[in-house]
């Protein structure tokens, strides 16, 4: 009966990335397949604040395995200046579907950047050119580091282009990844010519047109997350093979909610979700491509896959901290 409290860098530890890519894998999976219930993100506004608190649960059968959780998460960007804390925070709880006891309550923060690392690798598996082995980074924050380790799992990454208008924050990236790739500061433009790119900002007016991207590049547009955002040219979303995690949400506040909402973009448009091309209703990248993107809002199930991946390691490490949360003294 007790619960395993689990840190960020219990997280960090056991949610290895090798694992969590094909546990996410199956979460889209099963979404397409209509084995998942994601009822839709919830949010709370807390103007007052500058924020806002965000509610993800959802449940999943991927066939072998089951999984239930909600993400409570926030984002409040005055967090750092006035008081020392990360703009976005999350935790996680984890539960047992058949009897509902919270087997895990853990670190959401960590888990956010895994699984979303992890959904940006399967959508490249699938998009990208098989033969990829430069990527490009464009916002060199958190996220653009389990970016750079999930796409390298799939893809025989070498050469790794960074952009960043914080000079600091971009030479931190490449002294952190650079004993293992060939890592170099460049431009939006030198960034987006790699075979795959992934864009991690919080813009919104967008920052990389047509003419920047490679004649093959895929995208993973990665930091649209609320209306109003958008970090590419309309040009790319109306040319590209355009692929999205979950039509309500990117529709509402993913990279593609501006050219949508204004018209410029409608459903003809879409290709499809990546669930349809993980199960093999439609094709992933074929000979005849040029420019793929992928709009990822981050799912709910994706959490929950993910955190199950952290709740067996660590149970398996004896990592974490076990707490009677109910009191039964089991």
């Amino acid at each position: 009966m007790s619960v395993l409290l689990l840190s960020s860098e219990n997280v960090r530890d056991c949610a290895e990335m090798s694992d969590v890519i094909p546990a996410v894998e199956d979460a889209f999976a099963a979404y397409e397949r209509g084995t998942a219930q994601m009822p839709a993100k919830s949010y709370i506004d807390l103007v007052e604040y500058n924020g806002d608190f965000r509610a993800m649960p959802a449940y999943m059968d991927a066939g072998e395995w089951d999984a239930a959780g909600i993400k409570w998460v926030n984002v409040h960007p005055d967090n750092p200046d006035d008081h020392g804390l990360p703009t976005v925070m999350g935790t996680m709880i984890y539960s047992d579907p058949d009897t509902a006891l919270p087997l895990a309550i853990m670190d959401g923060t960590e888990l956010t950047m895994k699984r979303t690392g992890a959904a940006a690798a399967v959508a490249t598996d699938y998009l990208a050119v098989e033969d990829a082995t430069s990527l490009g980074i464009i916002g060199a924050g958190v996220q653009s580091y389990t970016q750079v380790q999930a796409i390298s799992e799939i893809r025989p990454i070498r050469d790794i282009v960074v952009s960043d208008p914080d000079d600091e924050r971009a030479q931190a990236f490449v002294d952190h990844f650079g004993d293992e790739f060939s890592v170099r500061k460049g431009d939006i433009a030198d960034a987006a010519s790699c075979d795959v790119l992934s864009t991690v900002t919080p813009v919104r007016d967008p920052i990389v047109s047509r003419e920047d991207l490679g004649d093959h590049t895929h995208v993973n547009a990665m930091g649209a997350d609320a209306e109003g955002k958008q970090e590419l040219a309309d040009e790319i979303l109306l040319e590209a093979k355009l692929v999205i995690d979950d039509h309500a949400q990117t529709t509402h506040s993913g990279e593609i909610n501006v050219p949508y909402s204004e018209g410029t973009l409608t459903d003809e448009g879409i290709y499809g979700d990546l669930g349809e091309i993980v199960v093999g209703g439609k094709d992933g990248r074929i000979e005849d491509d040029s420019i793929t993107v992928f709009d990822s809002t981050g799912l709910a199930i994706q959490d929950v896959a993910a955190a199950r991946v952290a709740y067996r390691a660590a149970r398996e490490a004896e990592e974490g901290a076990e707490f009677d949360l109910l009191g039964t003294g089991r």
